[in-house]
């Protein structure tokens, strides 16, 4: 199958951002129509002292570079999916993966909630659109979307969501709204 878009197509490029163990490597393959690009390394000993395993304790593995997904929002909208590493030492990645994106969406996992702040400060100071998805994870303490905005000191304009990323239908929920936003961002410049 070919997944370029025809000349019908707008590809639009988005980013999901977030910390490490946020779901994002989740997030893009639940959703991708095709088999995701998926650049994940197990991790090592090397890692002790590195990545902060708190509260994911039975993660394996981290992307090293990025997932790629992509998927057909409607008939003439697709959408690459590029989920970024979440810890600070392949941040060099970002600038690369963000060039040419039209918004972001930065997932959080509510109990390791100040891992996002990186990634919120990055689209901010780029002036990226960017959404919040509150990620469920089994055994977090449930929170409203307005607790989100007011932890995370967001602007009322920057849309927070509950998401469950493994499901392909809630991911496809974040993504039209991350589409909203940026629809809303663009009429605004």
């Amino acid at each position: 199958m070919d997944s370029r878009p025809s000349e019908a197509e707008l590809a639009v490029k988005i980013l999901v951002a977030g910390g490490f163990g946020a779901g994002k490597t989740t997030m893009v393959a639940s959703v991708s129509e095709m088999r995701p690009l998926r650049t994940e390394e197990q991790l090592t000993e090397r890692s002790i002292g590195v990545d902060d395993l708190e509260g994911v304790e039975r993660k394996t593995t981290t992307t090293v570079a990025m997932d790629f997904g992509r998927i057909t929002l409607r008939t003439g909208l697709v959408l690459y999916l590029f989920g970024t590493p979440g810890q600070d030492r392949f941040w060099f990645m970002w600038d690369e993966l963000a060039e040419g994106a039209l918004g972001a969406v930065v997932l959080v996992d509510t109990r390791r909630l100040a891992d996002c702040f990186a990634s919120i400060d990055y689209f901010e100071r780029r002036g990226l659109p960017f959404i919040i998805g509150v990620n469920t994870f089994e055994g977090a303490k449930p929170y409203t979307p307005e607790d989100i905005r007011i932890a995370l000191d967001l602007d009322p304009e920057i849309p927070v969501i509950n998401c469950d990323a493994r499901s392909r239908e809630s991911t496809r929920q974040v993504l039209i709204t991350l589409m909203g936003h940026v629809m809303t961002a663009m009429a605004r410049r």
